[in-house]
């Protein structure tokens, strides 16, 4: 692979974790980090979802993921209950505090897309969603 196009591509991605703000502590001026927000995320698209599913989608640490499973249970984000299939499986949900967490960041999450858009003509908006979806196809296919 030529070095001038990994080199493009790692300054796409500095210039996007910065210009979306992804490098600060907390998410959208929120008590939560990027991937907790990410995982109420996931368990509010599954409705219930074990950790191991978590895991799988996000690709992340068994140990990293209970420690913040952990944190979120004690905040009364989310409930786990002994699954209905698997009796040595557990589901997660999230709690009413949980889905009101998750509307507060979704909200704030769609402002800040909705700022960052609005000084683009509606060619240029339509352009850049067409380029990261085209993005998004590529690396599936690869990945």
């Amino acid at each position: 692979m030529q070095t001038s196009i990994i080199e493009e591509v790692r300054v796409f991605n500095r210039f996007y974790t910065d210009f979306i703000g992804l490098l600060n502590q907390y998410l959208l001026d929120s008590a939560y980090s990027l991937t907790e927000a990410r995982i109420i995320y996931e368990i509010f698209t599954a409705g219930n979802i074990q950790a191991s599913q978590i895991m799988e989608i996000m690709h992340i640490d068994k140990s990293y993921l209970s420690r913040i499973l952990k944190r979120l249970e004690k905040e009364g984000i989310i409930e786990k209950r002994k699954s209905i299939q698997d009796a040595r499986g557990i589901t997660i949900t999230l709690s009413k505090k949980g889905r009101q967490v998750f509307e507060h960041l979704n909200r704030a999450s769609n402002e800040q897309v909705e700022k960052l858009l609005t000084p683009l003509k509606s060619t240029e908006a339509e352009a850049l969603a067409f380029h990261m979806k085209a993005i998004v196809k590529i690396l599936k296919v690869h990945s």
